[in-house]
């Protein structure tokens, strides 16, 4: 009982317990954008992982469709198949936050000693993903990404391909000379 005992103390001090944990995405995924972050639209989205600096996909889509910095975040039209959707997207950050409990031990013990604490800092640590979110609509206000849309797998076809363009590209001017 008493092996028991002090290995569960040790294994509780050395470990690290998870308090929020960002998602890894490895190609894209389809989510409601709601459950994703609160603040979004009850839509459908289109979510990769951006390994970019900020603001870079919105210069991307500014140079890609041509537009002259406005309306570059909502509302972007493009064609596939012969029929028009429009494009929003959103940059949003997600946090994987850990507390590490042996530092926190240490200095409870430290502070019982009246010594000022040294491990605050490493107490917690805190990693930091950007996504791309890209809502779709058509020109009746459907969601083009929702599962029981007909020309879903086409909209998702496209995005991919913009998705791949974006991560391929380094200068934007590129962007618009593929179109």
């Amino acid at each position: 009982m008493r092996k028991f005992l002090v290995l569960t103390l040790c294994s509780l001090s050395f470990s690290c317990i998870p308090i929020k944990i960002a998602p890894n995405i490895d190609d894209y995924k389809i989510v409601v954008a709601k459950k994703f972050k609160r603040d979004l639209p009850r839509q459908h989205a289109f979510v990769f992982e951006d390994d970019k600096e900020a603001d870079e996909f919105y210069h991307y889509i500014n140079s890609r469709f041509d537009l002259e910095f406005e309306n570059v975040e909502l509302n972007v039209p493009f064609t596939v198949n012969g029929q028009t959707y429009f494009m929003s997207f959103d940059e949003r950050e997600k946090v994987t936050e850990v507390v590490n409990l042996l530092p926190i031990f240490i200095a409870g013990v430290l502070k019982s000693e009246a010594i000022d604490p040294i491990l605050e800092d490493a107490s917690s640590s805190r990693n930091s993903n950007w996504y791309v979110l890209i809502t779709v609509i058509d020109g009746n206000f459907n969601d083009c990404l929702a599962p029981e849309y007909p020309f879903r797998e086409e909209v998702i076809l496209f995005l991919h391909a913009l998705k791949k363009e974006y991560q391929s590209t380094h200068h934007y001017v590129e962007a618009f000379l593929k179109k």
